[in-house]
């Protein structure tokens, strides 16, 4: 055995994408981060783990395709990188998994201001947009999910179970571990808020049902009770999340992100659009979609004036007659549908919707190679914070590319 003294900062390359991951953490705005730490100078308390560190940590993780927290806290322990963007500080699997979900407003403050900058250095203009939504796998089984009638047993039986432990504990006070106590009592407690959960969200999926035979068939999942059972790109249906990415075509920005449970695209875009607008002021001026956006009312939507937005989307083949010309105007079609059916039969707008697959289905593959396959989260609002994380962590390399070639060009 040798035994070495040797600098960690000397271990790392210095072209290495951990010291890029931190360079970019540092010109992050934390304040409002900072603003929620109680154990400061002068006030007694437990040391809180740095959220800049925590944030480095999240977003070289996304790079490498960790998605783990138990994972991410044994690299923290045994990698250079992940100890280099440590510092010598420890961290617990705990910390790292509370701090990924916690601040999905912050992430989203850190997506508008690092495509702002973009912006304003010329490399992203938002004048060409692809938009496509990506079927995720929720972080729950077909198992889980139940009709109302199964659902309101779950609930009587969890409800027993939450009284039941209660007047064990109030019979017997000290019969177990007081930790083992709490821990039943908390697993008992959310099962109940899951199943309760389950049944708001069970209304709400009736709601879109029209015969009463398909409502009486609707289900709803006790483990995430936000996922809803969608069509996945093998042709099979699994519990999933629909993330919806808006990228620039010209530097393959991600500009806008979403999550939906619907399993359907239609819908998506205005809302897309309009989130554009709310985070750039900049409504984009070509926006290219496929045929599951394609919906007239969301076409005339995001088409008006006010807009100013031009949509490339397929026009789909006539059912009936196959030999009718799709491009061609309908009796009852609008002045906007009108001039979108013609305008995609022009080889203009067929060569400027090759960028639709060139961008979105690369921005796609990209992030399903990061490991954006399964959410291991539950629920919407934590979903979209992962999202916002692979966003994040994608343009912070596109930012890198597009400086590089910048520099190169006014050389």
């Amino acid at each position: 055995m040798v035994m070495r003294a040797a600098s960690l900062d000397s271990l790392l390359p210095d072209d290495h994408r951990a010291r890029v991951v931190w360079e970019f953490v540092q010109g992050v705005d934390l304040a409002s981060l900072y603003a929620d730490i109680r154990s400061v100078e002068g006030h007694a308390g437990r040391d809180a783990a740095d959220p800049r560190i925590l944030l480095a940590l999240w977003l070289y993780a996304t790079l490498e395709g960790v998605g783990a927290a138990r994972q991410l806290a044994r690299l923290c322990e045994d990698h250079v990188a992940y100890q280099w963007l440590c510092g010598g500080v420890s961290m617990n699997y705990h910390t790292l998994s509370d701090f990924r979900v916690a601040h999905p407003e912050f992430l989203d403050h850190v997506l508008t201001q690092s495509v702002a900058t973009l912006m304003h250095e010329g490399l992203v203009t938002l004048d060409r947009v692809a938009q496509d939504g990506m079927r995720v796998r929720a972080s729950a089984g077909a198992s889980s999910f139940r009709r109302r009638s199964t659902l309101e047993e779950c609930q009587a039986q969890a409800k027993e179970q939450v009284e039941a432990l209660a007047q064990e504990l109030e019979d017997v006070p000290a019969s177990s571990n007081r930790r083992q106590d709490a821990a039943r009592r908390r697993a008992a407690r959310e099962r109940s808020e899951r199943v309760r959960q389950a049944l708001a969200e069970l209304a709400e999926v009736e709601a879109k049902k029209k015969e009463e035979e398909e409502k009486a068939k609707a289900r709803a999942s006790t483990t995430d009770p936000e996922a809803r059972v969608m069509k996945m790109g093998d042709g099979g249906f699994r519990p999933a999340h629909n993330v919806q990415f808006a990228t620039d075509t010209q530097s393959q920005v991600i500009a806008g992100v979403d999550v939906v449970n619907t399993g359907s695209d239609q819908g998506q875009m205005p809302p897309m659009v309009d989130q554009l607008k709310q985070r750039y002021d900049k409504t984009p001026g070509e926006f290219l979609v496929d045929g599951g956006f394609a919906k007239h009312q969301d076409i005339e939507t995001v088409s008006t004036a006010q807009a100013g937005t031009t949509v490339y989307a397929p026009v789909p083949k006539p059912k009936k007659d196959s030999d009718r010309d799709p491009h061609q105007p309908l009796p009852g079609d609008s002045e906007t549908i009108a001039q979108w059916r013609v305008r995609m039969g022009t080889p203009e707008a067929k060569e400027i919707y090759k960028d639709r697959a060139a961008t979105a289905e690369c921005v796609n593959a990209i992030s399903r190679n990061r490991g954006l396959r399964q959410f291991l989260v539950r629920g919407l609002r934590k979903v979209r914070a992962v999202a916002l994380w692979f966003a994040i962590a994608h343009n912070l390399m596109r930012a890198v590319a597009l400086r590089a070639e910048a520099a190169i060009a006014t050389a």
